[in-house]
């Protein structure tokens, strides 16, 4: 059956993380973050022969959504790499995808953030929390999605997606961007739970 796998390529992960834009976007905004395991289309198909009207063998890969994160996980939060860092896939999955929404500020907002956390430095839990509660307030400061995916042994893509302000065009597309070495440590973290197998059922 390995031969019919599918190739890990940077057009098939783009497709897929189309795909999970789509998802996220129906559900909307101000949601937890969501991690999808990527299954190669041609072994969901032929373990799960009823699901056959809902995959689209258009794609090699088919997003499938986890169970929520535990509670005290938010988008960026440490919390989060620590969950992150015990997480594991079985060798049935091809890749991975975490979407988390964060706050974005412009590079001039740097100054503001290091006036809130110098006097916490000796406490690394209440420099993370300072800074996020100071990237929170800030005036310049923008909603967005952060989507990472990785393949097995293949490419990873990184895009930002940017919260919609309330006078934009409510029926424009998704804003999508990407910036040369997005989020690493969130790629390397995803690449990291692909590392250590489960056995497969």
């Amino acid at each position: 059956m390995n031969q019919h796998l599918p190739v890990p390529s940077e057009a098939a992960l783009s497709r897929t993380v189309h795909e999970i834009i789509d998802y996220v976007d129906a559900e909307g905004w101000d949601q937890p973050p969501v991690m999808f395991a990527l299954v190669p289309t041609v072994l969901l198909a032929a373990s799960e022969p009823s699901l056959g009207d809902q995959l689209d063998e258009g794609h090699e890969y088919t997003p499938i959504a986890q169970e929520a994160f535990p509670e005290d996980v938010e988008g960026g939060s440490p919390a989060l790499g620590e969950f992150l860092a015990t997480t594991s896939w079985p060798s049935s999955v091809a890749g991975c995808a975490l979407v988390q929404e964060i706050v974005v500020l412009p590079p001039n907002a740097e100054a503001d953030l290091d006036d809130a956390v110098v006097p916490l430095v000796t406490d690394s839990h209440s420099v993370d929390e300072a800074a996020r509660f100071a990237a929170h307030a800030h005036p310049d400061s923008r909603r967005a999605r952060l989507i990472a995916a990785v393949l097995r042994d293949g490419p990873a893509m990184t895009l930002l997606q940017l919260r919609p302000l309330d006078d934009d065009d409510p029926f424009a597309g998704a804003e999508l961007r990407t910036y040369e070495n997005l989020a690493p440590e969130v790629v390397g973290a995803l690449y990291a739970t692909l590392e250590a197998e489960e056995d497969d059922d």
